[in-house]
This record gives C-alpha cells, structure tokens and sequence, in this order.
C-alpha cells in the first residue's frame, strides 16, 4: 500500500498532497458568512482569522443564497434594513426574511448575527418574533462587541 501511494505523489507532484492537506483544514474550520450591504458593516476579516473561522463575504443576499445549498454556515452576520415602504403587502419585515427563511431551511443550526443601525434598532424586534436571533450588534460597533456576538 506504501508503495501505491509513493507512485501516485510521484505521479502528481509533491504540491497536490500539501494542497489537499490545506483544504482539509480549511474545510474543519466553522465557516461564516459575511453579508456586506451597508458602508456601515464592520470589516470581519481580521476577527474572523484570530476566532479561526473560514469567512466568505457576500456582496448580496441573492449570491449568499445561491452557495447556501452546497455549503450551509455555522455563522451568519447580516446588516438589518427595516422595509418601511415595501410593496409586500406587509409579508416581509426587512431585507433579511427570504435570507433567514432560507438558512431556517438549509443550516437551522447556524448562529445569526444580524447588524442594525441605531436607528434601525425599534424595527429588529419585529424580525426576532418571526426568526431566532443568537445576537443584535448596533452599529457601531467595537471589536469586543463583535467577538461576543461571534462566539
């Protein structure tokens, strides 16, 4: 069998068995997604590295949805916006009902952490009677704050 497996990192190369190694290890680490839709949202990737979490960061709910399926969070951060004046009849509380319906489906044990502006707070209330929220950071935010969300 050692000899096998000799032939084969012959065969490949050296830099392919390092490479599968380095993702294992990745793929071991809690993986967070990070959705970035305000200016306001802190930058995670520094807290992320030091709590030893894989971050992807997201631009939009809509590219988050998409990788849900194939690679469900153990975390989610999201910025809260409250749907003043939407035209779903009253169906939807804030941008972030189809993303936490979805993650109740596709990671129902993931942490949420969702990210409000100050004056955004009154409204989140409204989201946590429809979803379970682990944790409420206002905006700004300190760095020890955000840690105690994440962890």
């Amino acid at each position: 069998m050692a000899r096998g497996f000799r032939a084969a990192r012959e065969c490949v190369g050296p830099g392919i068995i390092g490479q599968v190694l380095v993702q294992r290890q990745v793929m071991s680490r809690l993986l967070l997604y990070d959705i970035i839709e305000s200016p306001a949202h802190p930058d995670l990737t520094d807290l992320s590295e030091v709590l030893g979490l894989e971050r992807l960061a997201f631009t939009t709910q809509r590219k988050a949805l998409s990788s849900l399926k194939r690679r469900p969070p153990a975390l989610l951060v999201a910025d809260f916006f409250y749907g003043y004046g939407n035209n779903y009849a009253g169906a939807n509380v804030s941008n972030l009902d189809v993303l936490l319906h979805s993650m109740q489906r596709f990671a129902p044990e993931a942490r949420i952490v969702v990210l409000a502006d100050r004056a955004e707070l009154p409204h989140v209330p409204k989201l946590a009677a429809l979803f379970s929220l682990d944790a409420v950071v206002a905006l700004p935010a300190t760095a020890a704050q955000l840690e105690s969300a994440l962890t």
